[in-house]
């Protein structure tokens, strides 16, 4: 019976992948690596978080430093999510996180004895049970 649960898992695998939501993800995906202002935003973001760790590991850290160091970065993490690709991406993600998230809920809740033909996400939820003491 594993073999066929398995089996399903990789059906739904491939039903995800024909999602509209899932091919404008990949699109925008594709679309943000090419962006080159996005690319340099981003490069710039990360130099920003090594720059904060480097001097928050000194003995002698400068906190001004610091500050200044992620007032930048979170100027910069304003201009990548503002970015129009990166809005795409994220619009995409959020519609499959919920469909991946529904899924998942349904297979938990069965796994714990509901009736898989009628449970499903119940208001409130957000399909992730990690964090979750009940659905009832």
């Amino acid at each position: 019976m594993e073999k066929e649960i398995v089996a399903l898992a990789r059906q739904i695998g491939k039903m995800l992948q024909e999602e509209e939501c899932y091919k404008k993800m990949e699109e925008s995906r594709i679309a943000s690596d090419q962006d080159t202002e996005l690319q340099d935003l981003i490069g710039e973001f990360n130099l920003k978080r090594i720059a904060i760790n480097e001097e928050g590991m000194k003995k002698d850290r400068d906190q001004e430093k610091i500050t200044k160091f992620n007032n930048e970065m979170r100027e910069i993490y304003t201009k990548i999510m503002q970015n129009d690709n990166m809005l795409a991406y994220n619009e995409a993600k959020s519609e499959l996180d919920k469909i991946v998230g529904r899924v998942a809920a349904i297979i938990t809740q069965s796994a714990n004895g509901e009736d898989p033909e009628t449970t499903d996400v119940h208001e409130g939820c957000t399909g992730n049970c990690s964090g979750c003491s009940s659905c009832g």
